[in-house]
């Protein structure tokens, strides 16, 4: 199993079962996942472990095309994914659920590369690289959650 580099966390004023639903729904990938442009496609099965979404990373007209795979997912508790990006290698991406009460949970994501250039860089410079991105994808995952929580 690789190190983990990069932990943060969020609380946010939903349950764990409001904050699954949008992590399942490999549709919004896109819309709270920071750099991700374009999901081409998902996987009927998503978010069951081997299941992927197909997505385009970067702004047009460079736009990667590449896939997310699931390596392990348990309803309202977590959702563990491998990122893949071309040459770039792949990253494993883990995002943890930790109800506090019956309105309020902790989101904990944490991110380490698995492979490419990525596994070269000391473990500082990934946590300086990917801490302020993965805390606004967390953002964005707690505004989404919470905004779909207020819908009838």
């Amino acid at each position: 199993m690789t190190s983990l580099k990069s932990e943060v966390s969020l609380e946010v004023p939903v349950g764990a079962p409001a904050i699954y639903a949008v992590l399942a729904d490999g549709w919004s990938y896109s819309s709270w996942v920071v750099g991700n442009a374009h999901i081409r496609d998902v996987d009927p099965e998503w978010p069951a472990p081997g299941s992927r979404i197909h997505h385009s990373v970067g702004a047009w007209p460079v736009n990667i095309s590449d896939t997310t795979v699931v390596r392990d997912s348990v309803p309202d508790r977590l959702i563990d994914l491998e990122a893949k990006l071309w040459l770039l290698g792949t990253a494993r991406v883990r995002i943890s659920l930790e109800p506090l009460s019956g309105s309020s949970t902790r989101v904990v994501m944490q991110e380490g590369a698995l492979s490419g250039p990525g596994r070269l860089m000391p473990d500082i410079l990934q946590r300086l690289l990917l801490g302020p991105r993965n805390a606004e994808a967390l953002s964005r995952l707690a505004d989404f959650a919470v905004g779909r929580a207020r819908q009838p």
